[in-house]
């Protein structure tokens, strides 16, 4: 089943369970970790005085595979304006420009089988594919006045704290993937969890901080960058 991120990070994983992991804001954590794939997730985020927390949410992502840096990312904004584009992607520091029509596709020319495409009418819906890898659905939103007001989540009239909610699907991970989301693809993996909890809650923050948005030196790394003799066409055989 497809997994997500959303909301103050709400995350399902591949056994079907929800949790939350909060992270903190301004720093980027590690998601998912294998062989050939490596995600970091960067929050943003208000303080909540009251309980001594960030609320916080996924502002963007970091993919690195083989040599290549996908960037994802939600395009800050004072106001919120759902007919303007916020969605930001860039491939290797390279804006990729994707129309804003309805089922606009990008087919990357320097990786093969890397597409982007918007989906439905919303131009702020993209999919991101790499195909035999991974399928990432990401919806740029706001933190809506309503939702502020409900939960206190302090924002104010300088920013929209405009955020991803993400769905993934992957393919072809080993068994010795971790991360946040991708330890619960280990075959091995145990729910550790209160799942009966109103909100269950994955701690151990230090294990998944990255030093930056596609560093790969948190403590449960797996990746390894390819080297250049094992390339194909620039990108590495996995995704051939």
């Amino acid at each position: 089943m497809p997994e997500s991120s959303c909301g103050d990070p709400r995350f399902t994983g591949a056994d079907g369970n929800t949790f939350y992991f909060h992270g903190k804001k301004d720093e980027s954590f590690c998601l998912v970790t294998d062989d050939q794939l490596h995600i970091n997730a960067r929050f943003i985020g208000n303080h909540n005085d009251r309980n001594d927390r960030d609320f916080t949410w996924v502002q963007s992502l970091g993919v690195s595979f083989g040599e290549h840096k996908l960037y994802i990312g939600a395009r800050r904004a004072v106001e919120w304006d759902e007919d303007e584009d916020h969605v930001v992607i860039a491939l290797d520091g390279e804006p990729v420009d994707v129309e804003a029509g309805k089922s606009a596709r990008w087919v990357s020319k320097a990786v093969r089988g890397l597409s982007v495409t918007r989906t439905g009418t919303d131009v702020n819906a993209v999919t991101v594919e790499l195909d035999g890898v991974f399928t990432i659905s990401a919806n740029a939103v706001p933190v809506t006045d309503e939702d502020s007001r409900v939960h206190s989540y302090g924002k104010t009239g300088r920013d929209s704290l405009v955020h991803l909610d993400i769905v993934y699907k992957f393919h072809g991970l080993t068994g010795g993937v971790d991360g946040v989301l991708g330890q619960t693809y280990r075959p091995d993996y145990v729910n550790k969890l209160d799942i009966k909890a109103k909100m269950p809650v994955m701690g151990s923050e230090d294990k998944y901080r990255s030093s930056g948005l596609f560093a790969t030196d948190c403590a449960v790394s797996r990746f390894h960058r390819a080297a250049v003799g094992d390339a194909v066409d620039g990108f590495t055989s996995f995704a051939s």
